[in-house]
C-alpha cells in the first residue's frame, strides 16, 4: 500500500505551519511550534521563551515587568529593561519599583538620593519634600542698604507662609523669600534735600550777618568821620604886636 506523500514531510515543517483556524482565543494566525503569531486588534502579544523557543499568547494588557507599545501592525509586550523594575511606562522608564526599593525619576532606589525624601508614605522620592506653602505675598519696595532712594539699582523681595510640613521639618521645604535685582528713578532723598537746605540757609544767615555787619561798620565808620569833622578846630593866627 502506498504511502500519502504529506505523511512523510518533516515533524518540524509540519507542526510549523500557519494556522488560521484553532487557535486560542483572541489569536488570529498561529502555529503549533510557536503558539500565536498575530493577535487580535486591540489585544497585545507577549512571547514567552520555553527552551529554545517562542510561545506568543495574546492578552488584554501586559504583565509586570512588560509595557505595551501599540502600533498599526500589531500591539506587543516590550520588558522593561530597568533593574528591579515592576512596570514600566518605556524601556527606560520605571514606573513601579520592587517591594522595598524607591523610585526616583524612573529608577530604582535602596534610599532616596540626597536632597530628596518619600512622598508622604509613599515609595516615590520627591524634591522638595511635599510641604504645603502659601501664596507668595506682594513685592516689597526696592532697597539698597535699607535705604529707599538715593540709587538706581537695587532690590525687592516677597515672602510666603509654611503651612504644613512633613513630619514638622520646616528645612525640607522650599525657599519662604524670594529676592530680585529692580531699578528705580534715581533720585536724591527728602533729608539730603533738607539737609542741602539748611546747609544753604545757614550760608545765607552766615552771608547775611557780615553783610550787614559790613553794612554796621560803614555806617560807624561813616559816623565817626563826620563826628571829627564837627569837633574839628578851624586854627587861629595871632595878630603880630604893631610897632
Amino acid at each position: 500500500m502506498g504511502l500519502d506523500p504529506s505523511s512523510c514531510a518533516p515533524y518540524g515543517d509540519e507542526v510549523s505551519t500557519e494556522l488560521s483556524q484553532g487557535c486560542a482565543r483572541g489569536c488570529d494566525l498561529c502555529s503549533e511550534f510557536n503558539g500565536c503569531l498575530r493577535c487580535s486588534p486591540k489585544l497585545f502579544i507577549l512571547l514567552e521563551r520555553n527552551d529554545i523557543r517562542q510561545i506568543g499568547i495574546c492578552l488584554p494588557s501586559c504583565p509586570l515587568g512588560y509595557f505595551g507599545l501599540r502600533n498599526t501592525d500589531m500591539n506587543k509586550c516590550i520588558k522593561c529593561k530597568i533593574e528591579n523594575c515592576e512596570s514600566c511606562f518605556s524601556r527606560n522608564f520605571c514606573t513601579k519599583c520592587k517591594e522595598g526599593l524607591y523610585l526616583h525619576k524612573g529608577r530604582c532606589y535602596v534610599t532616596c538620593p540626597e536632597g530628596y525624601s518619600a512622598a508622604n508614605g509613599t515609595m516615590e522620592c520627591s524634591s522638595p519634600a511635599q510641604c504645603e506653602m502659601s501664596e507668595w505675598g506682594p513685592w516689597g519696595p526696592c532697597s539698597k542698604k535699607r535705604k529707599l532712594c538715593g540709587f538706581k539699582k537695587g532690590n525687592e523681595d516677597r515672602t510666603r507662609r509654611i503651612l504644613q510640613a512633613p513630619s514638622g521639618d520646616v528645612s525640607l521645604c522650599p525657599a519662604t523669600t524670594e529676592v530680585r535685582r529692580c531699578t528705580v528713578q534715581k533720585s536724591q532723598c527728602p533729608e539730603g534735600k533738607r539737609k542741602k537746605k539748611d546747609e544753604q540757609g545757614k550760608q545765607d544767615n552766615t552771608n547775611g550777618n557780615r553783610n550787614r555787619k559790613d553794612t554796621k561798620d560803614a555806617k560807624s565808620g561813616t559816623k565817626k568821620r563826620k563826628s571829627k569833622q564837627r569837633g574839628a578846630v578851624a586854627p587861629t593866627t595871632s595878630a603880630s604886636p604893631a610897632q
